[in-house]
C-alpha cells in the first residue's frame, strides 16, 4: 500500500491549493457561523451533561463498594488494587501510543473525500491485533503482576488479587478499543455517545454491587474476610466490573456504524505514516511512561498496610481497624481530583487553542497573558474546593465509609491532607498546557522526571515508616509533589516568557483566599451546629445524616465565597462563570473588542471563549484577510501520565477531543477549512500544506527552539510524495 495521505484539518489559508478531485464544500443551510456556534453550543451541554451524569454514578459506584465490601478491609483493598491495573499497564504500554500517534493520525484521516474509512479501517486492525496481544500476554501473566505490584502480601490474599486481577485484566483491550472509537466519533462530530457511555459501565457495576448487598449482605453487617470469600462474590465484583468496561466499549459501536464508514478489517499497514509520527512524540511517550512507572511504585508501597492488616486482625490487635489501605487512598483521590476534573480540566483545554494561536503568532505577551487568565480563573473554583473538602472531610468521610465509623475517620484525615494542595496540581495541568501550545514536549518530560525521582525516593522511604502512617505519608508524598510541580514548571516557564505575570496572579489568589478562609470559617459554624466535632454528633450518626449534614454546609460555603468574592471584587468570577453558562446555553459569546486585539484577561471579554486571542493588535494576522491558520483540536490528554497521578480510576474524559477551534471570519467555508474567494470558490493558489509544515512556523518563532507534537509535522502532500518512505518497487510482469 502506498503512503496514505489526506488533507489537513486545519483551516485553509489564502496561498493553499485544493487537492485534485476534491470538490469544495456547499455551505447548507446550517453552516452560517450562528448555526455553527449553536451547534456546538448544544454539543458542549450534551458532553457537559453526560460528563457530570457518570461523575455522579462514579461516586455512586464507589458509595456501594464501600457499602458492599467495606473501606478499611482487605478484600477491597485487594480488589481496588487489581481493579486498577488494567487503566494503569493500558496507559503505561499504550496509553501515549493512542494519544500522541495515533489520535491525531484518525483526526486528519477524517478530512479526506472518503472520511478516512480505508485509513481508519487499517488502523483499526493494527490496534485489535496489538491490543489482543497485549491483553492475552497481560492477562496469562497475572501472577507475576501481581507479585511486581504489591507488596507483603500473604499467599490467601496474593490468590484473591490474582482471581481478581484475571477477571479485570481483560479490560485493557477494551480500554484501548473505547479510546479508538472515540476519537473516530470525535473527528467525525459525535461527541455526545462517548460521554455518555461510561453511564453504562458505572450502571453495570452498580447493578453487580447491588446483587453483591442483597445475596451476601453488608459488610458493615456482615463482614467479608478473606476465609468467607468465594467465586460468585468475585464474579459480582470483578466480573460486573469487566461486563461494565465491555458493555461502555460495546454500545458505541452503535453510533459508530451509524456513521456508514464501511469500516472493516484491513491489512497491509506499510506508508502510513505511524512510524514517522512516533519518533515526533518520543518524549510524549516518554513522559507517559515515566509518570505510570513512578505511579506503579507509589501503589506497590501503598498495598502493604492491607497485607500488614490481615496479621494485626490474627494477633487480634485492635489496631488493624484503624489502619488505612489503599482503598481509603483511592477514595480520597477520587474526591480531591473532583474541582479538577470538572473546572480545571475543561478551562485548560479550551485555553489551549488561545495559547496555541499565540504561540503561532510568536506573541510572548499574549501567551503569558492566556496562561495568566487560566490560572487565575481557574483559581476561583480550585481555592474553594480545596477549602470546602478540608472543611467537609468529616461529613464526607462518613458518607463514603461504609457504615463504619473509624473508617470515615481514616478517609477524612487523609482527605484532609490532600485536599489543601488542590489549587496546585490544577496550576501545574494549566502550566504544561504552555509548553504543549508551544509545540515543546520534552520540557514536561523533565519535570515529569523531576517528579518521578521525587515520588519513588519518598515511597521507597515511606515503606520504612510505622505502618499506620504509611497512607498518610503517601498524601503527604502527593501535596509535596503538587506544590513541587508548580514551582518547577515556574522555572521553566519564566525562561520562556521572562516573567509570569506573578503580581497579579499573586494578588487575586491572595483575595481568593481569603473568601474562601471566609466561607470555610463559615460552614465549620455550621458543622458546629450539627455536631461534626464530637464523635456523637449528628454528622457521624450514619451515612444519611453525613449527607444532610454536606447538603446543608456546602450551600451555606458556597453562598459565603459568592458574597466575599463580591466584596473583595475578584473579577475572575465574571470570566469562569461566562463560559460555562454559554456551554449550558444561557450566556453567549461576548463582542470582540474593536480593532480585534487581544482583550485583557482580567475583563469580562477576556474569557476562554472569546474573540481569538494571542494575536497582536493591528497585526496583518489579525485582520480575516490575514488568513492566520487555525490550531490543531488537541486531545484533553496529550500529556498522558504526567504525574501527579493519584487514581487509578479509568478517566474517560481524557480520551476526548478538544472543542475545535474558533472560526474567524465569516469569509471561510462552511467549516472553516478553507478560505474563500470572491465568488465563493476556495483559492488554488500555492502548494497544498498545513500551515504548520510552513518555514515560518516549522522553524518555532523566536520563543525558543520547539519540538513539535505528534501529527503536527505529517506530510499532508499529494499521494505517493510522502518524502519520509521510500517508493514501492513496481513488480515485474
Amino acid at each position: 500500500m502506498s503512503a496514505t495521505n489526506f488533507p489537513s484539518d486545519k483551516a485553509g489559508r489564502p496561498g493553499d491549493a485544493v487537492p485534485d478531485g476534491v470538490p469544495p464544500e456547499p455551505a447548507g443551510p446550517d453552516s452560517t457561523p450562528g448555526a455553527v456556534a449553536a451547534s456546538e453550543t448544544r454539543s458542549s451541554a450534551i458532553m457537559a451533561a453526560g460528563t457530570l451524569v457518570s461523575r455522579f454514578l462514579g461516586f455512586g459506584k464507589t458509595w456501594m463498594l464501600g457499602t458492599a465490601l467495606g473501606l478499611g478491609s482487605t478484600v477491597n483493598d485487594t480488589f481496588i488494587n487489581a481493579n486498577n491495573l488494567p487503566n494503569l499497564i493500558f496507559l503505561l504500554v499504550a496509553g501515549g501510543v493512542f494519544n500522541a500517534v495515533l489520535v491525531p493520525q484518525i483526526i486528519k484521516a477524517s478530512k479526506a473525500p472518503d472520511r478516512g474509512a480505508d485509513y481508519i479501517s487499517r488502523l483499526l486492525t493494527l490496534a485489535v491485533l496489538l491490543l489482543l496481544g497485549l491483553t492475552a500476554l497481560v492477562t496469562l501473566a497475572a501472577p507475576w503482576v501481581i507479585e511486581l505490584t504489591t507488596q507483603g502480601y500473604t499467599p490467601q490474599q496474593k490468590a484473591l488479587a490474582v482471581a481478581f486481577a484475571f477477571w479485570c485484566l481483560p479490560q485493557i483491550f477494551f480500554y484501548g478499543l473505547y479510546a479508538l472509537l472515540t476519537q473516530v466519533l470525535n473527528a467525525n462530530g459525535a461527541f455526545g455517545p462517548a460521554m455518555w457511555a461510561p453511564i453504562l459501565n458505572n450502571l453495570v457495576a452498580i447493578a453487580g454491587l447491588g446483587m453483591f448487598i442483597w445475596i451476601f449482605g453488608e459488610n458493615k453487617v456482615n463482614p467479608h474476610t478473606l476465609d468467607n470469600w468465594g467465586d460468585t462474590q468475585t464474579l459480582l465484583v470483578a466480573g460486573f466490573s469487566t461486563i461494565g468496561v465491555v458493555a461502555q466499549t460495546a454500545i458505541l459501536m452503535i453510533p459508530v456504524m451509524r456513521l456508514k464508514l464501511g469500516i472493516r478489517p484491513r491489512f497491509g499497514w506499510r506508508g502510513v505514516g505511524l512510524g514517522q509520527a512516533a519518533k515526533l512524540s518520543v518524549w510524549t511517550l516518554l513522559t507517559a511512561a515515566v509518570g505510570q512507572l513512578a505511579f506503579l511504585y507509589v501503589m506497590r508501597i501503598a498495598t502493604i498496610p492491607g497485607a500488614e492488616r490481615i496479621r494485626l486482625q490474627q494477633a487480634g490487635d485492635p489496631a488493624a481497624f484503624m489502619l488505612p489501605g489503599n482503598a481509603v487512598l483511592e477514595v480520597a483521590s477520587q474526591l480531591y481530583l473532583l474541582p479538577h476534573s470538572i473546572i480545571a480540566l475543561s478551562l485548560a483545554t479550551v485555553l489551549f487553542n488561545r495559547m496555541t494561536r499565540a504561540s503561532q503568532d510568536g506573541n510572548r505577551d499574549a501567551l503569558r497573558d492566556a496562561l495568566s487568565h487560566g490560572l487565575r480563573t481557574m483559581a476561583v473554583a480550585t481555592v474553594f474546593g480545596a477549602l470546602a473538602l478540608f472543611a467537609l472531610a468529616g461529613p464526607l468521610g462518613m458518607f463514603f465509609s461504609g457504615g463504619l465509623r473509624q473508617d470515615g475517620v481514616m478517609l477524612a484525615q487523609t482527605l484532609t491532607i490532600l485536599a489543601l494542595s488542590t489549587p496546585f496540581m490544577s496550576a501545574n495541568f494549566m502550566m504544561s498546557r504552555v509548553f504543549y501550545a508551544n509545540e515543546d514536549a520534552r520540557t514536561p518530560f523533565y519535570v515529569q522526571l523531576l517528579l518521578a525521582i521525587v515520588y519513588v525516593a519518598g515511597a521507597f522511604a515511606i515503606q520504612f515508616l510505622p505502618v499506620t502512617q504509611i497512607i498518610y505519608a503517601i498524601a503527604v508524598l502527593y501535596m509535596v509533589g503538587n506544590i513541587l510541580s508548580v514551582v518547577i514548571s515556574a522555572w521553566f516557564l519564566r525562561r520562556l516568557l521572562g516573567h509570569l505575570d506573578g503580581p497579579r496572579i499573586a494578588n487575586s489568589y491572595i483575595r481568593m483566599g481569603y473568601a474562601a478562609l471566609g466561607s470555610a470559617i463559615a460552614g465549620a459554624g455550621a458543622l458546629w451546629l450539627l455536631g461534626s466535632y464530637s464523635p456523637d454528633g449528628f454528622a457521624w450518626q450514619d451515612r444519611l445524616s453525613a449527607l444532610i449534614t454536606v447538603v446543608v454546609v456546602g450551600p451555606i460555603m458556597l453562598v459565603a465565597y459568592f458574597f466575599l468574592l463580591k466584596l473583595f471584587r475578584v473579577s475572575e468570577l465574571r470570566d469562569l462563570l461566562r463560559p460555562l453558562l454559554g456551554r449550558l446555553g444561557r450566556g453567549g459569546p461576548a463582542a470582540p473588542p474593536a480593532g480585534g486585539g487581544t482583550p485583557p484577561s482580567d475583563s469580562p471579554s477576556g474569557s476562554p471563549s472569546d474573540s481569538p486571542s494571542g494575536s497582536r493588535s493591528g497585526s496583518p494576522s489579525d485582520s480575516p484577510s490575514g488568513g492566520r491558520q487555525q490550531p490543531d483540536r488537541a486531545t484533553t490528554s496529550v500529556d498522558t501520565g504526567l504525574i501527579p497521578r493519584i487514581s487509578g480510576e479509568f478517566d474517560a474524559v481524557s480520551f476526548r477531543a478538544g472543542p475545535a477551534p474558533e472560526q474567524e471570519a465569516p469569509g471561510r467555508g462552511a467549516r472553516g477549512k478553507e478560505p474563500l474567494d470572491g465568488d465563493g470558490s476556495p483559492t488554488s493558489d500555492g502548494d497544498y500544506l498545513p500551515g504548520e509544515d510552513q518555514p515560518s512556523t516549522a522553524r518555532g518563532g523566536f520563543l525558543r527552539e520547539q519540538i513539535p507534537l505528534p501529527g503536527r509535522r505529517t506530510f499532508q502532500g499529494k499521494p505517493g510524495e510522502n518524502p519520509h518512505f521510500k517508493p514501492r518497487k513496481p513488480r515485474k510482469k
